[in-house]
């Protein structure tokens, strides 16, 4: 997903900022919510980064996925989230040209971080989707081939071909040198073939692979939670409640993680709407970024989904807080259990 796609308004004509209509207290008040969300955006993401990285129960392929998502979500925290926030309070771009497109400079600019950092978020929910799906329709072979070894490489591999093709969209493009600048906005003009490439790659395909995946995974915890049901009802030897309960944890983790995947999901879908429908739904510049805000809260909603339904959260949490983590062998603490 890239931050670039606007489409030039009438805002160009003005040569500053817009006064603000808002008393005071308000804006006060406006900045504190952003400050106090970019604040929960970075420690919540922070905890579960700390979580994973610290605990060996947690050392599983599943929570690589995990880890790599919160990192993604801590880095639109600490780099993304300030300046959209303001950007949307301020209701012009109050950073200058550098900051935003100094592209031409190979510079490092809110819109290229923006965009890597969306980009690798949208494809570790789809990795999650995959590997929820292996694990469901296949466990035997889930367990005996994907290692934690196996997932770290791939993880890796994502945020390779991720920078490498964000970073090929903006350098490539060549719209910078073409383009103008409104005062008070931080823009970027993206030619038609390029707009549909990048539709494809940083959306539909990685929403495909997500529906179509997910759409399984129900229709096999259905399946199942019937199995089980049936199990349930005759007397059985224990293997077969073994097999119940490994079951059951499946079942549980494809749930936690269908909210996580349909939250992100709610989060990003005004936004690719308008980008489809861009041509024939004309939208201020206002309210497409506002929808822009609202892709990243999914980064600060993301923690609250981890600490509602993940127990193993809500204890590393409080071992986090009370600093026990600096025990001597705090890392082998059940937290599981």
């Amino acid at each position: 997903m890239n931050l670039t796609e606007f489409n030039q308004s009438d805002r160009c004509d003005h040569f500053s900022c817009p006064e603000r209509s808002v008393s005071p207290a308000v804006y006060i008040l406006l900045y504190v919510c952003s400050a106090a969300v970019v604040l929960l955006t970075v420690c919540g993401n922070l905890l579960v980064i700390i979580s994973v990285l610290h605990f060996k129960q947690l050392h599983t392929p599943t929570n690589m996925l995990l880890l790599s998502l919160a990192v993604s979500d801590f880095l639109v925290g600490a780099l993304v989230m300030p300046s959209m926030l303001i950007w949307t309070i301020e209701s012009c771009w109050i950073f200058g040209r550098d900051f935003c497109i100094s592209f031409l400079d190979f510079c490092i600019t809110f819109l290229l971080i923006g965009g890597i950092i969306m980009t690798i978020s949208i494809y570790n929910v789809a990795l999650i989707a995959v590997d929820r799906y292996l694990a469901l329709s296949n466990p035997f072979l889930y367990i005996s081939s994907v290692s934690k070894r196996t997932m770290c490489i791939v993880v890796y591999s994502n945020w390779c071909v991720c920078i490498m093709y964000t970073t090929s969209f903006y350098y490539f493009n060549g719209s910078f040198e073409n383009s103008v600048m409104c005062p008070g906005e931080c823009l970027f003009v993206v030619n038609d073939v390029w707009t549909v490439i990048d539709l494809i790659y940083s959306f539909i395909f990685p929403l495909s692979v997500i529906i179509i995946l997910y759409t399984q995974v129900f229709v096999i915890a259905k399946k199942h939670a019937t199995a089980i049901r049936d199990l349930n009802n005759h007397t059985r030897p224990k293997t077969q409640k073994i097999t119940s309960h490994s079951m059951k944890s499946e079942r549980k983790a494809a749930k936690v993680l269908g909210i996580l995947v349909s939250v992100f999901l709610v989060c990003l879908l005004p936004y690719y709407i308008y980008s489809l429908l861009g041509n024939v739904i004309e939208l201020q510049s206002e309210t497409l970024l506002t929808f822009l805000v609202v892709v990243h809260l999914n980064s600060t909603i993301n923690p609250v989904i981890y600490a509602q339904f993940y127990p193993w959260f809500r204890r590393c949490v409080k071992l986090i807080i009370t600093l026990q983590i600096f025990l001597t062998d705090s890392d082998l603490i059940n937290i599981l259990s």
